[in-house]
């Protein structure tokens, strides 16, 4: 079971549908103190699958308090502008 991706306003995303997630999963990643979202996309076409259904496939960020073993065991993510272009706004570093 994932951590669903409850939403995400970052909307040059290829992946937005209308402040939802239509990746399958995103990826976790970025750098020190901040935690970005790995899949975003910024082509000008939109992708992603007809359903939205996105969640953390995997966390890379091991400082954050939700990282389990690499898993997202935070109750729901929420992504937009940050850092970077996408970023996890529910990370909290330990």
């Amino acid at each position: 079971m994932t951590t669903h991706v409850a939403d995400c306003s970052v909307s040059n995303c290829s992946f937005n549908d209308h402040s939802h997630c239509g990746a399958a999963a995103i990826t976790v990643g970025g750098s020190s103190d901040h935690a970005s979202c790995a899949t975003f996309i910024d082509t000008g076409t939109h992708g992603g699958l007809p359903k939205v259904l996105a969640g953390v496939g995997a966390c890379q960020r091991s400082e954050c308090s939700h990282n389990d073993h690499l898993m997202c065991n935070a109750t729901e993510v929420h992504v937009g502008p940050g850092a970077d272009n996408a970023d996890c706004l529910t990370y909290a570093h330990r």
